[in-house]
């Protein structure tokens, strides 16, 4: 039986309430060409081992990321992950522990909540950080958001070498609020003169100036002229971390001045898992902790003095703030920052500072091969990426190297959707990168006239 809570005067009354004239009012912003016109052409019913043959003959059109060298990056990165993540996050009392609407019989759920907030903060040298939200491109939304509260201003400034996803989530987040968000033109071959046009751009209508560092070419920047030319004029500085790792070897955003520190944390513990479910980091200096967003768990004693944990400042739309709330976050990605804090408890300080620096070493590595062969890197500082101007379309190269098995990075056209940036290519070299896979990635861009 179908489910049919409501009659069609209960639909009249509901629409009339909103000014809407028919249902069809509430689908404008979904274009024509994207909406179902008619029954959806699904085949007949099949046995289950015939699906299951189906989807594994699809499965294999694709070039996995470990059948062969990997080096897209743009935001997911390949790393290894410890067996012992999955073996822990498996366990029955972590898997099934949604979220703490009860903190009171989730004890164990906010202590590794309180412990991941413990890491996230000392990694991005903030005061405080929260207990995790859905992935980068939302946590840097928030944001933006955070930064009107404090400032009570609405002009926001993006970098142009910030990632374009992110731009583009945090002009859907903001497009009802009022919020003026100014995304400049993008400098892969100079990032200095991208951060020179951000502060010409500072004012006092500025809420926030949001750069990315390493930016999204993979460019590493000083991040203090722009910090000290933000605050002068009463702005603050929201700083995008995309890869996580590169702050076990770059100064932290909180040492290069940042008020809010955001970032996506799939780095460590979270596979690629085809784009998703990812961990957005989110830090904050501990003067504006009340206007954090999402959840923050708390270290405290019970009335025996027992050491306990409880969800603090609980300023969520579900709680008790509604309109005043400083954010609508229902939740936050528990399991993966489940496995992000066991990862990062393995590693430590000092593995974390060891796996930054092997992944360092390997793009130096992939640097001084494709210049001897003569591949025109852009990059004089980087971490762990690089772009490259092609000879010839980087989106034909990327075809042509997947052929062989070796996915050769991501177009940078693909992300910016413009022509001018054709001829880039965006690589990315972790310490799951052999010296065969580098050698292999060298040769065949050689063969593809690249």
């Amino acid at each position: 039986m179908r489910y049919l809570p409501l009659t069609d005067a209960d639909r009249k009354v509901m629409l009339a309430r909103i000014g809407a004239s028919g249902i069809d009012d509430l689908f404008v912003d979904v274009p024509t060409e994207a909406r179902l016109s008619g029954p959806v052409d699904l085949p007949t019913a099949t046995g289950e081992m015939e699906v299951e043959r189906q989807l594994v003959d699809l499965a294999e059109s694709n070039v996995s990321a470990g059948s062969g060298p990997f080096f897209v990056g743009a935001g997911a990165y390949r790393h290894h992950i410890p067996a012992t993540v999955d073996h822990i996050i498996q366990r029955g009392e972590f898997m099934t522990s949604y979220t703490p609407y009860q903190p009171e019989i989730a004890q164990g759920t906010l202590q590794y909540l309180f412990e991941f907030q413990t890491q996230v903060a000392l990694l991005m040298g903030m005061g405080v950080a929260n207990a995790s939200l859905y992935d980068g491109s939302t946590a840097c939304g928030e944001a933006i958001l955070m930064a009107r509260r404090l400032t009570r201003r609405r002009k926001a400034i993006l970098s142009g070498n910030l990632h374009p996803h992110y731009r583009a989530v945090s002009e859907t987040l903001t497009r009802y609020t009022g919020d003026e968000l100014m995304a400049l033109a993008s400098a892969p071959e100079d990032p200095a003169t991208a951060m020179d046009g951000m502060i010409d751009e500072i004012d006092d209508q500025t809420s926030c100036v949001v750069v990315q560092n390493p930016d999204v070419f993979g460019h590493v920047v000083d991040l203090k002229p722009v910090a000290d030319a933000a605050h002068k004029s009463g702005a603050l500085l929201v700083v995008v971390v995309t890869e996580v790792v590169s702050l076990g070897a770059l100064r932290s955003p909180g040492e290069m001045g940042a008020d809010i520190a955001v970032g996506e944390g799939q780095s460590l513990g979270v596979g690629l898992n085809f784009g998703g479910p990812y961990l957005g980091l989110f830090a904050v200096r501990a003067e504006f902790v009340r206007q954090m967003p999402g959840r923050l768990c708390g270290e405290t004693v019970d009335a025996e003095g027992n050491r306990g944990y409880v969800l603090t400042l609980s300023t969520r739309e579900q709680h008790i703030r509604r309109e005043k709330a400083t954010s609508n976050i229902c939740t936050n990605s528990g399991l993966c920052a489940l496995a992000f804090s066991v990862h990062m408890s393995l590693l430590g300080e000092a593995g974390l500072r060891q796996l930054a620096s092997i992944n360092h070493m390997k793009a130096l590595d992939l640097k001084s091969k494709l210049t001897k062969a003569g591949v025109d890197v852009l990059n004089e500082s980087f971490f762990n990426e690089l772009t490259l101007r092609l000879n010839r379309p980087a989106a034909e190269v990327v075809e042509d190297l997947a052929k062989q098995g070796i996915l050769a990075g991501v177009p940078a056209d693909r992300l910016f959707g413009e022509r001018k940036h054709r001829h880039l290519l965006l690589l990315a070299v972790t310490e799951t990168a052999s010296e065969a896979d580098i050698e292999r990635l060298t040769d065949a861009l050689g063969e593809a006239g690249a």
